[in-house]
C-alpha cells in the first residue's frame, strides 16, 4: 500500500505546522497551524490549500500552540468534517485558544477597517470566534501510550513535555512507523516533565527550532531579579510579554519565589491575561504533566493580581507607576502587551523582558535586534525603554538536547526529515544528526511530497 507523506507547513520555516499523510485511502493531516512572523509567511494562511479539505478523513494535534492548531477553524470552513484527535489538555488548551485566536482576528479585521491600514475593503478575518468555538466540537481527546484507529492507520501519543499536553504522534502504517517529534521539551525545564524517551520508528519528523543553538546555562532567576531591581530603583516598571501557555506560568513560578525569597521589591505583580490566567488554572488539573504538586500550584496565584477586564488593564497603562505587567503575546504579535507598549515604551526608565524565541518580522525581533520604533495598531511609536533578553527559559530543546533525545533510538530510522525550523538552523540541525548519528537526515521544502517505502 503506497504510504506518503507531504510537507505543507514548518518546511523553511518555524509556523505552521502541516504534514499530509496518505495511506491507500486514508489521508490525515498532523497538525492544522498558522503560518506566523513576517507578512509572506502569514499570507500564506490565506492561500487556497492544494487538495479539497474534505478529503481529509482526520486531524491529529501534537499540541495546541496556534503555529500546530490555528488553522483547524479555517480548515473546517474549507469542508474539513472528520474528528480531530489529541490529548485531554491539549484539547483543554485549545478551548482557550482558538476562540481567543478568532476573537483577535476579528479585532485586527476591524481596527484595519477603522484605521485604515489595509489593502483590503473591508479586511475580513481568517475565521471568526464562532467558528474557533465550532472547531472545539471536532476535538476527541485520547489518552497517552493508548493506541487507536484512524483508518487503516493506527496512532498513539507519547509525552513530549514543551507545553501541557504536547505530545510526540506514533504513527503504524502499511508495515511502517512514523513519529512525529512535535515540539520537544527541555531535559531540565522549570516546570514540564522532560519529553519522553522514543526507541524507534522508520521514519521519524523532528523539529528543529533551535536546531543552531545552544541554551545558555545562567541563573535565570538571579538575572531576571536583577532586571526588576534595577528598574525599579529608576523608578520605572516592567514589562513581560509572555506565551499564555508555558511561558507565562514559568515567569510566575520566577516571581513567586524571588517575592517569597525577597529578592525583588515589594512592587505589585500583574498577569493581565485572561488566557494566561485560565491556562494557569488548567495546571492543578493536570499535575501529572509537570513538576508541580497542587500546594506549589496555588502558589502561582498568590504572588499576582489577576486582571481580566479590559478596564483593568486600560488602567494599568494609565498609570507609570513602578510595578511588574506579565501579558501576551510573547511575540508581541498582538494582545495586551501593545497597549502597555504604546503607552510606557517610549520612558527610558522602564524595561521590557524579551522571554523567549523571537520569529523573524515580529515585533519581539525587531526589539532584540535594536528597533527604536514599532509600528502599533497603525500608527509608528517610539521605543526608549530598557530592552533585555532572557533566553533560559525556552520550552524548546536546543540542538544537543535533541541529540540527546535521538541517544535513545535502537536503531537509525530509515531517514530522519528536519522541519519546524527557519532554514539555516534546519540545516544545521541536518549536520548534528549526520555527524553524531550517522543517520539518513533530510531537509524537505513546502510542499515536498515523498513516498515512504
Amino acid at each position: 500500500m503506497k504510504l506518503t507523506l507531504r510537507f505543507l507547513g514548518a518546511a523553511g520555516t518555524v509556523t505552521g505546522s502541516r504534514y499530509l499523510l496518505s495511506c491507500g485511502a486514508t489521508h490525515v493531516l498532523i497538525d492544522c497551524g498558522l503560518f506566523q512572523g513576517v507578512k509572506n509567511l502569514r499570507l500564506r494562511n490565506w492561500t487556497p490549500l492544494p487538495f479539497p479539505a474534505e478529503q481529509i478523513d482526520a486531524v491529529i494535534l501534537t499540541h495546541a500552540h496556534l503555529d500546530h492548531s490555528g488553522y483547524l477553524p479555517r480548515l473546517i470552513r474549507e469542508g474539513f468534517n472528520g474528528p480531530v484527535f489529541c490529548t485531554a489538555a491539549t484539547a483543554a488548551l485549545a478551548a482557550i485558544l482558538l476562540p481567543d485566536s478568532g476573537h483577535l482576528q476579528e479585532d485586527d479585521a476591524r481596527r484595519a477597517n477603522r484605521y485604515g491600514y489595509t489593502k483590503h475593503h473591508p479586511a475580513q478575518p481568517l475565521y471568526t470566534a464562532a467558528e474557533a468555538e465550532q472547531s472545539l466540537t471536532y476535538l476527541q481527546a485520547q489518552p497517552f501510550h493508548s493506541s487507536f484507529a484512524v483508518g487503516n492507520l493506527r496512532v498513539r501519543f507519547t509525552p513530549a513535555g514543551h507545553i501541557l499536553g504536547a505530545a510526540c504522534v506514533h504513527i503504524e502504517a502499511a508495515g511502517r512507523t512514523l513519529t512525529f517529534s512535535g515540539d520537544l521539551g527541555r531535559p531540565n525545564d522549570l516546570l514540564m516533565l522532560p519529553p519522553e524517551p522514543v526507541t524507534r520508528a522508520d521514519y521519524l519528523i523532528v523539529e528543529s527550532t533551535y536546531g543552531d543553538r545552544l541554551h545558555p546555562a545562567g541563573d535565570v532567576k538571579a538575572r531576571l531579579a536583577e532586571i526588576i531591581k534595577k528598574t525599579a530603583a529608576r523608578g520605572g516598571l516592567v514589562m513581560i510579554p509572555a506565551f499564555a501557555v508555558g511561558r507565562a506560568q514559568d515567569i510566575l513560578y520566577l516571581l513567586a519565589q524571588l517575592r517569597t525569597e525577597q529578592a525583588i521589591p515589594a512592587i505589585p505583580i500583574y498577569l493581565d491575561s485572561p488566557m494566561a490566567i485560565d491556562v494557569t488554572d488548567l495546571f492543578s488539573h493536570y499535575c501529572g504533566e509537570h513538576r508541580l504538586d497542587r500546594q506549589q500550584c496555588a502558589a502561582l496565584f498568590k504572588a499576582v493580581v489577576y486582571v481580566r477586564d479590559q478596564r483593568e488593564s486600560k488602567q494599568l497603562s494609565a498609570s507609570g507607576t513602578p510595578k511588574i505587567i506579565v501579558a501576551g503575546a510573547g511575540m508581541l504579535t498582538g494582545g495586551r502587551i501593545l497597549h502597555h507598549l504604546r503607552a510606557f515604551g517610549g520612558d527610558h526608565r522602564n524595561t521590557i523582558v524579551i522571554a523567549g524565541y523571537q520569529a523573524p518580522g515580529t515585533r519581539g525581533a525587531a526589539l532584540q535586534s535594536g528597533a527604536k520604533t514599532l509600528r502599533i495598531f497603525g500608527e509608528e511609536v517610539r521605543i526608549n525603554c530598557g530592552v533585555e533578553s532572557i533566553e533560559e527559559l525556552s520550552a524548546h530543546a536546543d540542538y544537543r538536547e535533541i541529540g540527546d533525545w535521538l541517544t535513545h533510538f535502537e536503531q537509525a530510522p530509515k531517514t530522519v526529515f528536519v522541519t519546524h525550523g527557519e532554514m539555516v538552523a534546519a540545516d544545521h540541525m541536518r549536520q548534528v544528526i549526520e555527524q553524531r548519528f550517522g543517520w539518513s537526515v533530510v531537509v524537505p521544502e513546502l510542499g515536498q511530497e515523498v513516498t515512504l517505502n
